[in-house]
């Protein structure tokens, strides 16, 4: 240890022993006794418990102190060279701060609710000795002075002058150290002593100038609003500036509230919700300049008389919300330039709105902006409502969930939906307290559009699945009563059956009526099970009732009156037919609700969705509202708000705003825009497949279950041709949106007749496996007749050999390929089967396997081309099939393929076929397999006739 360094250390050994013996002397003479002296009024208590407080932080730092004197007395003791860790001042520079700011803030805060005034106060005998205590620490001590006065600058005085002390030993000490580390850690403690000196004198000079304000002010003010943490920053009689709410007598800045005094009232602001904007567009009057101060629920100005005083109001504001935001002072207070970061604009926060309006009285808590809710947040009112999500500018917007309870019931309405300006508007899934689920569109917190309701509970089961508007049930919808068994498929006014309606049965019956308000008026058209139809007036019942028409399946016609008289059974008055005319096929296959519900107007409300969003520009706010039924429960709805951009990442294609749109462009090439089409209807995320997804849960309502009913065949099928030509003209707008931002002119619009071919080859083979199931029950129902027949035709068939099929279709003998008939011991050629054309065979077969009509015509080239390589083999050179020679062979192999639902696939591929290939080679084969496929059936009828001629005679 160098002499200079010894001579420092020397000095702040003797500094420390002094400054220790000075703290023990206050302890024991002023500390102690006032300790022993608690007083026994409420404010004495409260003030009491406050001097605890401070005496507990001077014990701290009289420990402390104690230390680094022990410290320094046994370094000083040896010959060790000197280190820093030594001065514990130094060492431990950070606790010294802590423990004296920690000191004077509670100091403060004694001095803040006139604690000396108060203790001074006591008439116990301890304290009747203290003025002798204070004049051996007072010098300047006179009879005149105080008592309060004297107490206050004991506790103070003595640690104040320390620290000056501290100072001047620290600088002594870094002159003498060479450059070096350390000595940078000395320059450093040195800067954070000199902060803490001004922190203090800041401290005292606002407990001071708090003190005052307290004393000028009434009772009323202070016992509300003196807290012993609060420091007044700036007071309007001293920095004149004046407030545009009810002409403000006083403005107050407090370091954790503005309060706004009139009269005998005031209105204070929690800092941390307080926002200044300088940028005040609001005049102020003539000769003012403003600043105005928004809230939660009041924004107002204030206006000084110069710019000067304005700026001065303005910064002192602004560092008061940061710091109350921070939760901590600076050190020092108001940082040694003047100057401080802005707060920042956007906050958390708890509020309880007060004022009149729809949030009156509930509690906000979340993020803000600018005095508004705006962010992520939760909103409680006291009757139970809730509401957790997104909100901006202080309304709910963006994805939420509200909860309301249900009255008189211990129940609640759960709504977790897509908001917007404080209104429910795009999808949302309610789950209502009373069993029943919707999972559809809201508008201005009203269902409005395409929604499903549905009902669980084993009381009155049912499922809507249409159109709303205004809450209530409106337009085309289908509604399944499952403890009646039935569907109505049809039109809907006010939540009643209302317009031209189809209901369907579980038995099978079907019948198209008209409604008004839920009741059947006028004649209708009765389907039944047994083909017979009615066509009339009935009952609910289906009881026959009036004039009316029944036409039985074998032909006969009854026509006449009906009646239903209790007991006596079902009785007519009029003329039988017994004519052998056959019912004409668009009686007993009838087709309902084509004229009816054209096809474009079904289900309008999905459509809707669609272009609302294209039209927004596929806005980010609507991404997920325009159609959420990808999602099976509300738990996924919120699940997928939750991680909506980490889950877009995951699918082949990216569902963001600019990716979609930039891929659009990128895929406008025949084979490119396939591809494309497909994966993005495949995706649960890309808004076409989400579309897909609604118009498939649309079908499934309509057509699955008990609407599997073969007099719904072309109102179904057509639907599917109608969707495929929506989707292409909502890929079309995309398409549009996508090239107007990147700037490029889009292609002209094609004519109507382009778009539905396009709509039929490229989309229509995409989304078909939707809606096949569905669709292609429908189909067995409507063929089953013909398929049954054939069915049977194909089993009379399959008891033939191969060679005596062949003869008996009449295929010339030179085309049979009987090289294929290889025999084992104990077989006869003319007893072998199912070995002749075998490859063609299994190449039909694979009809069922695929439910693209594209892919069924390839198939069907393929078994063509089996056949004829098949027949070249066995001529031994190339060999085209004339129709004479094909139409046999092709009998041999649908023969031996046995597709059961044949006249189904075929009547499915014909309808929904490229409409290009019609008249080319495609169109040729599948003519030939239809005549086929009747001749099959011929073949049996004929069978039937000579059987039954057999029998007879």
């Amino acid at each position: 240890m160098d002499m200079c360094t010894a001579e420092v250390t020397a000095s702040l050994l003797q500094v420390e022993e002094t400054f220790s013996a000075c703290l023990a002397r206050i302890d024991a003479l002023i500390l102690k006794p006032l300790l022993q002296a608690e007083p026994s009024d409420q404010k004495g208590k409260e003030n009491f418990k406050l001097f605890l407080l401070l005496n507990d932080r001077f014990q701290a730092l009289w420990d402390l102190t104690e230390e680094n004197y022990r410290r320094l007395k046994q370094k000083c003791s040896t010959s060790e060279s000197f280190c820093i860790q030594d001065i514990y001042t130094v060492w431990k520079g950070d606790l010294f701060l802590n423990l004296y700011i920690q000191y004077f803030v509670t100091f403060a805060n004694y001095v803040v609710v006139h604690g000396f005034e108060h203790a001074t106060k006591s008439k116990s005998e301890a304290w009747k000795h203290h003025k002798t205590v204070l004049k051996q620490f007072l010098t300047d001590f006179t009879s005149e002075t105080s008592m309060s006065l004297a107490l206050y600058t004991v506790l103070h005085k003595p640690i104040r002058d320390h620290i000056e002390q501290y100072i001047l030993l620290l600088t002594k000490l870094n002159e003498v150290l060479k450059e070096s580390s350390v000595k940078d850690v000395v320059t450093s403690a040195i800067k954070e002593y000199a902060k803490l000196e001004s922190f203090i004198s800041q401290v005292l000079d606002e407990a001071c100038f708090t003190k005052s304000l307290w004393k000028s002010l009434g009772y009323k003010f202070t016992d509300m609003l003196c807290v012993p943490e609060r420091r007044l920053l700036e007071d309007s009689k001293n920095l004149p500036v004046s407030s545009s709410m009810n002409r403000s007598d006083r403005i107050l800045l407090f370091d954790d509230v503005l309060v706004l005094i009139q009269g005998n009232s005031f209105q204070s602001f929690d800092l941390k919700l307080v926002w200044v904007d300088e940028n005040c567009r609001e005049k102020s009057a003539p000769g003012l300049y403003g600043l105005r101060i928004i809230t939660p629920e009041e924004t107002f100005l204030l206006s000084a008389k110069d710019p000067q005083m304005k700026a001065v109001w303005e910064w002192k504001l602004n560092q008061a919300v940061r710091q109350a935001l921070n939760g901590k002072r600076d050190f020092p207070l108001w940082g040694e330039t003047g100057e401080g970061s802005k707060p920042p604009s956007c906050r958390f926060f708890t509020y309880v709105f007060r004022l009149e309006g729809r949030f009156k009285s509930a509690s906000y808590e979340g993020e803000w902006q600018w005095g508004k809710p705006h962010g992520k947040g939760t909103l409680k009112w006291r009757d139970g409502r809730n509401h957790v999500g997104d909100f901006k500018d202080g309304l709910e917007h963006g994805f939420g969930i509200c909860l309301v309870p249900r009255q008189s019931e211990d129940r609640y309405d759960c709504y977790k939906c897509h908001w917007s300006e404080g209104k429910m508007r795009g999808y949302g899934i309610c789950e209502y307290g009373n069993d029943m689920v919707y999972k559809g569109y809201f508008k201005d917190n009203l269902r409005q559009g395409f929604g499903i309701l549905e009902k669980f509970s084993a009381e009155h089961p049912f499922k809507y699945t249409g159109q709303w508007e205004n809450d209530k049930k409106n337009g085309y919808g289908v509604w399944e009563d499952k403890d009646r068994g039935e569907r109505y498929i049809g039109t809907w006014l006010d939540d009643h059956k209302h317009g031209q309606g189809i209901v369907v049965t579980q038995s099978g019956v079907c019948y198209q009526r008209t409604f008004q308000a839920d009741k059947m008026v006028g004649s209708g058209i009765l389907l039944l099970e047994d083909d017979s139809v009615y066509e009339g007036n009935f009952t609910e019942d289906l009881t026959f009732v009036g004039k009316g028409k029944l036409s039985f399946a074998n032909g006969f016609i009854l026509e006449g009156t009906f009646t239903n008289k209790s007991g006596q059974g079902l009785q007519t008055h009029g003329i039988l037919n017994t004519s052998s005319e056959q019912l004409e096929d668009r009686i007993t296959k009838a087709q309902l609700g084509l004229e009816e519900f054209p096809v474009e107007k079904r289900w309008k409300g999905i459509y809707d969705q669609f272009l609302e969003f294209i039209h927004s520009g596929c806005k980010e706010e609507t991404e997920e509202s325009f159609t959420g039924f990808h999602i099976q429960t509300s738990k996924e709805l919120r699940k997928s708000q939750e991680y909506l951009f980490c889950q877009r990442g995951t699918e082949d294609v990216s569902w963001r705003r600019e990716d979609i749109l930039e891929e659009l462009a990128q895929h406008q090439g025949l084979e490119s825009l396939h591809s494309y089409l497909e994966k993005a209807l495949k995706s649960s995320l890309h808004p076409l497949g989400k579309l897909l997804k609604a118009l498939t849960i649309a079908f499934q309502a309509t057509y699955s279950g008990i609407g599997a009913n073969r007099h719904l065949l072309t109102m179904a099928q057509e639907e599917v041709k109608y969707y495929a030509k929506k989707i292409w003209e909502f890929y079309q707008g995309l398409l549009h949106l996508a090239l107007e931002q990147k700037g490029q002119l889009p292609a002209k619009c094609v004519d109507g007749d382009t778009s539905d071919q396009n709509a039929r080859s490229v989309v229509l083979p995409l989304i078909l496996p939707c809606f096949y199931p569905e669709l292609f029950m429908l189909y067995m129902l409507y063929h089953e007749r013909e398929d049954d027949l054939y069915c049977q035709g194909i089993v009379d068939l399959s008891l033939f050999p191969d060679i005596k099929l062949l003869e008996f279709l009449d295929v010339q003998k030179h085309l049979w390929p009987l090289k294929d008939l290889t025999l084992t011991t104990n077989q006869r050629r003319s007893l072998i089967k199912d070995k002749c054309f075998l490859s063609a065979t299994e190449c039909l077969q694979k009809l069922i396997t695929t439910v693209d009509p594209r892919e069924k015509l390839v198939i069907l080239q393929n078994t063509y081309e089996e056949i004829e390589t098949t027949v070249s083999r066995v001529v031994e050179k190339d060999y085209k099939l004339p129709m004479d020679d094909l139409l046999p062979l092709l009998m041999y192999v649908v023969s031996r393929a046995k597709i059961q639902h044949l006249g189904a696939e075929i009547h499915l591929i014909r309808d929904l076929m490229d409409p290009t290939n019609q008249g080319g080679l495609y169109d040729f084969l599948l003519t030939a397999l239809e005549s086929c496929y009747e001749h099959i059936q011929r073949m049996r009828v004929r069978q039937r006739e000579n059987c039954h001629v057999t029998h007879s005679s």
